[in-house]
């Protein structure tokens, strides 16, 4: 039953981040074009056979939820696609000014990366919580292993920029990987020593895009030791049916002695449906236990043992390990607009250097993709998941304005050519050009789907 809810959530997750997003970037279009004169017959969510229909307003715009989530559109009226009374001529989107048309057509990833600013603000104003940037022993032969990082290590700034947990260096290790450069980074040891490292990104590439990019390059949370000692313990687990219960104190496992309850995790996590003999400790009193892990499918396909209980943790660990970053009202404001800017310029560069071959295309995500972050990240709680809505409507914002045809972005190219020769482009070169857009959004497509697939399979 577990499964069965955790995929509803998933799907309820996946489904409400797509109502909102077609929804802002469609409504978008629509506000534009209703202040600029131009008359909306219909506002679709989703694509394909009408689910529900309601015509509202002074000139009984069609609205409309369809069969097909996948997108939306605003249907204006155009002398293109239908005869126009002329009494309503003046009304028609292809009768407007330039700007007026630039300004309708813009406005739907304008709206996309309004509210993310908007999430982040809120956000940002109620704190985001967060793991400090300490960071482990880096695998052997990894970059920061190279450069010299040590366990326990506190990252401060990374080319000359604060870091204050582990989103921020993540962020700045994307950018960073994408331009090949060279960096510093300051870290505190701890001795309390400043150090300075320099990680050298210019030979390492983009990635396969399952590979998280802190890993390939050495840089992972601190394991920091954790006493093995039982905190919870739930109900009806492997854990309870053993007699293990809260205030216990791991000592050994088949005989070998544990030093921390992360090694208590590795080894229950490699012994599923394996009786393990388990030696704890209570006030004094040592006892055996007969303990059976379970077996469980991570999201990441991967089956480990587990037992249904947790640690014990110090408030003191709590307190030194997790921060806050947090603003008054126009603080969080501007730190909402810098991180909508950092996310679009960022997806911006990712594009293009998949286009020019730089980084990899497997980082493409289809819909399946994306429901699993929007069910992992609804999971996780309220905040992760507005932070997931923020990011993705800054890639449904920055997609629409390629300069594809069909998208946003095509239609944009148009108008500047219309700039540029002073007349519109031909009926001929945009049927011509517009079929090559669907060939190639067809294709991209595919190959997020392909992405999907492969991703599912291989783990």
């Amino acid at each position: 039953m577990s499964g069965v809810g955790g995929s509803m959530q998933t799907l309820l997750a996946f489904l409400g981040a797509l109502l909102l997003l077609i929804v802002v970037h469609e409504w978008g279009h629509f506000w534009v074009a209703r202040r600029v004169g131009v008359k909306v017959l219909r506002f679709s969510v989703g694509f394909g056979k009408p689910l529900w229909t309601k015509r509202l307003g002074a000139d009984q715009t069609e609205f409309v939820i369809a069969a097909f989530p996948l997108g939306g559109y605003v249907k204006m009226l155009d002398q293109r696609e239908a005869p126009v009374a002329a009494d309503e001529l003046h009304r028609a989107f292809d009768q407007q000014s330039l700007a007026k048309r630039v300004a309708i057509v813009s406005a739907g990833p304008l709206a996309n990366f309004i509210l993310a600013l908007l999430l982040y603000w809120g956000l940002y104003l109620n704190g985001i919580p967060g793991l400090k940037p300490y960071v482990n022993a880096p695998a052997a032969e990894t970059i920061a292993a190279q450069s010299g990082f040590q366990s326990g290590e506190l990252i401060v700034r990374f080319s000359g920029h604060e870091v204050r947990n582990w989103s921020e260096l993540q962020l700045h290790l994307v950018d960073a990987l994408l331009s090949h450069e060279r960096i510093t980074v300051e870290a505190i040891d701890l001795n309390n020593h400043l150090i300075v490292h320099t990680l050298d990104l210019s030979s390492l590439d983009s990635g396969d895009g399952e590979n998280p990019i802190t890993e390939r390059i050495g840089l992972v949370p601190w394991d920091f030791p954790i006493a093995p000692q039982v905190g919870r313990v739930l109900p009806d687990s492997p854990a309870t049916r053993a007699g293990l219960r809260a205030g216990d104190r791991v000592m050994s496992v088949e005989g070998a002695p544990l030093a921390s309850w992360q090694d208590f995790v590795r080894t229950v996590h490699s012994h599923p449906n394996q009786a393990l003999r388990v030696q704890v400790s209570h006030d004094g009193v040592q006892r055996e236990l007969n303990l059976t892990p379970e077996l469980y499918t991570g999201e990441n396909g991967k089956t480990v043992g587990r037992i249904g209980a947790a640690p014990e943790i110090d408030p003191t660990l709590e307190a030194r390990l997790g921060t806050t970053v947090h603003y008054g009202l126009w603080g969080a404001l501007m730190e909402g607009g810098q991180q909508t800017w950092k996310m679009t310029r960022l997806t911006f560069k990712t594009f293009g250097m998949m286009v020019v071959g730089q980084a990899s295309w497997k980082n493409v995500g289809g819909p399946v993709q994306i429901a699993s972050y929007a069910g992992q990240s609804a999971k996780m709680g309220l905040i992760p998941y507005l932070s997931f809505l923020a990011l993705i409507s800054i890639s449904l914002g920055a997609l629409n304005l390629l300069p594809v045809p069909l998208l946003d972005g095509g239609y944009l190219m148009y108008y500047v050519v219309e700039f540029i020769k002073g007349s519109p482009v031909s009926d001929q070169v945009m049927a011509v050009t517009q079929r090559i857009g669907l060939m190639l959004l067809t294709a991209l497509m595919g190959f997020a789907l392909y992405n999907d697939i492969h991703r599912l399979i291989t783990n």
